[in-house]
Order: structure tokens, then C-alpha cells, then sequence
């Protein structure tokens, strides 16, 4: 039987250069159009105009194997500044952007945090303990795994491809493995690798003076 799997991704910045093309309105585009409109444009399709590369290479990624508990949850969730986590379709205008724009992605912030918290928690009764979840985001920071690690403990992972990858080398591997259907290797976010090699060798050689100590 297949991994159950669902994917929670990092959010697109709202208050870049590219976000400032969507609020011109001179701007004729089909997105910026739509989320100009009264009705808005799917999340997912704007973050993806925001993010370029990266996220769109998240989305088709998470799109292309997500594997989530039937009847229970959907298997793609957009972590968001203000609205904790939010369905690729939901969607959204101006003014929705403007309120993710002005709250920073920080786990001590709490119009981002609470939010974010009680959605975690109401999809980690939803799923049950055996899937797992999947973060296509930075992890190298606790911005994230601070807030979510200790609602969906070890079943709360990351690829190990990222390590050592920006953000649009990243973009492409997860679009390539996406059309080639080959996925990559999750590891838990409280493996020490995750902080890189610097922060790795401390943590072995911590664990080492530890156990020096133990014997």
C-alpha cells in the first residue's frame, strides 16, 4: 500500500516587485486581472505568478504526488501569512494580499502563528497518525517547523534534494520530478542535517560529549 502523503507548502512573498505588477492597474495580464476582479484568482495561480519558478515547481510537485487519507483531507495546503492554511483554489483578491503583505512570516508573530496553529491541528485529527506531511518550504529557520513540528511531531518531513539548493534550483528538480514521476527522499525536520554542515557537526559532536559523558 502507498504512503499516505499530504503537502504543506511555504508561501509566495506578497510585497515584491511582482507583487506591485498585480496592484497596477494598468497591468492587463490575465492574473492580475482576475485578482483585481470582485471574484479574486486561485491562490495557488497567483502565488505561482509571485513566486515564479519555485513555487510553481512546489505546486506541480505537491499536485503530482500528493496521496492523502480518503474522504478525510486534500492532499495540497498553502501555508499563508493571515489565513493559516488555505486550499491552491481558494480565492483571492487585492485586498487579501495586501493583509499577507503586512503580517511577517515569523513563529513569533501571532496574527501568523495562531492561525496557522489551528488549522495544523484540526488537519492532524483529520489524517491521522499515520500520514505523512510533507513541507515544501525553507527549513533551515524555524519560521515553520517551530510552529508545526510540535503538532505533527516525526510524521512532519522534508526532502532531502533541498539541502544545499536555493530556491529556483529547487524549482526545477521539483518540476522535473514531477513530470518524470520519480519522488524525492523525505527525511524529518528534526534531522540535524537540515541546518546544514556547520550546524550538522556540532549536533553529531554535541551527541558525541554526551555519550563521552554517559560512559
Amino acid at each position: 500500500m502507498l504512503q499516505r502523503r499530504i503537502f504543506l507548502l511555504s508561501p509566495a512573498s506578497c510585497g515584491g516587485k511582482r507583487a506591485a505588477l498585480l496592484f497596477n492597474p494598468r497591468a492587463d495580464f490575465i492574473v492580475a486581472q482576475r485578482v483585481r476582479s470582485d471574484e479574486g484568482a486561485p491562490l495557488g495561480e497567483v502565488f505561482s505568478f509571485l513566486s515564479g519558478l519555485y513555487f510553481r515547481g512546489k505546486l506541480n510537485y505537491a499536485r503530482a504526488f500528493e496521496n492523502p487519507p480518503p474522504r478525510r483531507a486534500s492532499g495540497v495546503h498553502i501555508i499563508t501569512p493571515t489565513d493559516g492554511l488555505c486550499s491552491p483554489g481558494a480565492m483571492v483578491t487585492l485586498k487579501d494580499l495586501e493583509r499577507f503583505a503586512a503580517v511577517p512570516i515569523d513563529a513569533d508573530e501571532s496574527r501568523y502563528r495562531y492561525p496557522l496553529e489551528v488549522d495544523a491541528k484540526r488537519l492532524a485529527e483529520k489524517i491521522g497518525p499515520r500520514c505523512e506531511v510533507i513541507l515544501l518550504g525553507s527549513v533551515a529557520t524555524g519560521k515553520y517547523i517551530d510552529v508545526l513540528e510540535p503538532i505533527f511531531g516525526k510524521k512532519l518531513r522534508f526532502p532531502r534534494e533541498f539541502l544545499g539548493h536555493g530556491d529556483m534550483a529547487r524549482g526545477g528538480m521539483l518540476l522535473k520530478r514531477a513530470e518524470s514521476g520519480v519522488e524525492l527522499t523525505y527525511i524529518p525536520v528534526s534531522n540535524p542535517d537540515r541546518l546544514g554542515t556547520r550546524a550538522t557537526r556540532k549536533a553529531r559532536a554535541d551527541l558525541d560529549a554526551r555519550l563521552e559523558v554517559r560512559d
